[in-house]
């Protein structure tokens, strides 16, 4: 039974169902890798900033770090890790792998994750601050301009946009959205 200052909360993280008994103040990422110990998920600045906990919870991107995880209860988060496994990589996994978009691999998970949700957005046709033409958007065209629009939440302190970005562009052009 909950304390007057706990919650409970259900999170399916990666397809495996877990209840946490937490603070109403904590947050989906400190959740995920302080309670449930599952460290795929990167603590960055804290604040919001660099996106390196981005996760995708029922399918959409967002900034763990920012968002309480009693609000969630019940929700599908996927990690990067959730995307592919060692054996069987996701696309944007085996594309970051082919273009070195890794380099120290810190905030990788958080830009696969968000790679993934960006590639869901433009599919449903959600426009993005340079999309050039919003009067069609049944297929928006995931362009280098739009791709480095759409991962802009995300910052690489090693500095690996062009390869990160090089390796999107690969996906799109195989999954015909380029």
């Amino acid at each position: 039974m909950p304390s007057a200052q706990q919650v409970s909360v259900r999170l399916i993280v990666d397809g495996q169902e877990h209840h946490v008994e937490l603070d109403p103040r904590v947050s989906v990422m400190d959740a995920i890798r302080d309670r449930l110990g599952i460290t795929t998920v990167k603590k960055g600045c804290d604040h919001g900033q660099c996106g390196a906990c981005t996760v995708l919870v029922d399918g959409r991107r967002i900034i763990s770090c920012l968002t309480l995880a009693a609000s969630y209860d019940g929700a599908q988060v996927t990690t990067a890790a959730g995307l592919g496994s060692t054996d069987q990589l996701s696309d944007i996994q085996a594309a970051f792998v082919d273009r070195d978009a890794l380099q120290c691999g810190y905030c990788t998970p958080g830009q696969i994750c968000s790679a993934a949700g960006m590639f869901a957005e433009a599919e449903a046709g959600m426009p993005s601050h340079v999309t050039a033409d919003v009067s069609d958007l049944q297929k928006v065209r995931l362009t280098p301009e739009e791709i480095s629009e759409r991962m802009s939440g995300n910052l690489c302190r090693c500095g690996a946009y062009a390869h990160i970005r090089e390796a999107l562009t690969d996906v799109a052009q195989e999954r015909g959205q380029a």
